[in-house]
């Protein structure tokens, strides 16, 4: 079982360059990859994201990437028509304002898109850098997901462990409440009929009743969802969606079983299942 969220930072440096990799996880229903890069670096995305869905299955994951590359290739050439462009334009403001003086080349330089600047980059490059640094984080942010994700395994199985306390307190009062039923039907006849009772009428009823009112199919359907609550966080490494669709299950199970049945006793113990159920719904938000 592992969590959601998690944290992992990894950098190299080298004698031209400095490249570094953050890892940043959240709680989410799906899988959500958001790539921070250096526009240089964005034909690189769609590696980058192919490998962390590779450790990821759900939640939002960050990933920043930062490069320094003080030696960096770097070309500059002069768009030849918007400086022309804009020397005339500066001729004919002079003309009307008549101002004589002529361009500067400070000033021609300085405006937008006379000087195109190219950086030329070699993906392929950067990718053989950047491959094994992401990998590495990745390994470091799986590693304190599956850290994090053991320990709200431990608390969820100890929430399932109490509401299987309280379903075994459940059942030990659901025969006193088939009986009860049974005793409360009698006398309900003998009181209204007095020594005239037809034994096989209140027999009938009585099992019109019981079918109504009892809750050992619920008993034994919250037990089997309960055990393959266990069983899924043994053998689902990402276990996440199946858990929250047993919980809504084992909750449908708890809310008949507590409609049922008007004892105390059983109400008491439907309450503590409901609190320990809402306590593992509440882990569950940050379970992959």
């Amino acid at each position: 079982m592992k969590s959601m969220t998690g944290y992992a930072y990894r950098e190299q440096q080298k004698n031209n360059y400095s490249l570094s990799v953050e890892l940043r996880g959240y709680n989410n229903r799906f899988l959500e990859i958001n790539t921070s890069l250096p526009p240089y670096l964005s034909p690189l995305e769609q590696r980058i994201r192919r490998l962390v869905a590779g450790t990821c299955v759900r939640g939002k994951v960050e990933v920043i990437v930062r490069c320094r590359e003080p030696n960096a290739p770097f070309a500059v050439t002069v768009n030849h028509g918007a400086a022309a462009a804009y020397g005339e334009a500066v001729k004919s403001l002079a003309k009307i304002l008549q101002i004589n003086e002529k361009p500067d080349i400070g000033t021609i330089i300085g405006l937008e898109g006379v000087l195109e600047i190219e950086r030329p980059r070699d993906e392929d490059r950067y990718w053989e850098h950047l491959e094994p640094l992401l990998a590495g984080a990745l390994e470091i942010f799986d590693a304190e997901r599956l850290r994090e994700g053991q320990h709200t395994r431990e608390h969820i199985l100890s929430q399932i462990a109490a509401i299987e306390v309280s379903l075994e307190q459940v059942n030990d009062h659901a025969g006193e409440a088939e009986a009860a039923i049974k005793e409360n039907l009698h006398s309900r006849f003998k009181e209204l009929l007095g020594d005239k009772i037809d034994e096989n009428r209140i027999l009938a009823e009585t099992a019109v009743l019981l079918m109504k009112y009892t809750i050992a199919e619920e008993i034994s359907r919250l037990r089997s969802h309960l055990a393959e609550f266990r069983a899924e966080t043994e053998r689902n490494p990402s276990p996440g969606k199946k858990l929250d669709f047993l919980c809504q299950e084992i909750n449908r199970e708890i809310n008949t079983i507590g409609s049922k049945t008007p004892q105390i006793e059983v109400s008491r113990a439907v309450v503590d299942m409901k609190n320990a159920l809402e306590n593992v719904r509440e882990q569950l938000r940050n379970v992959e």
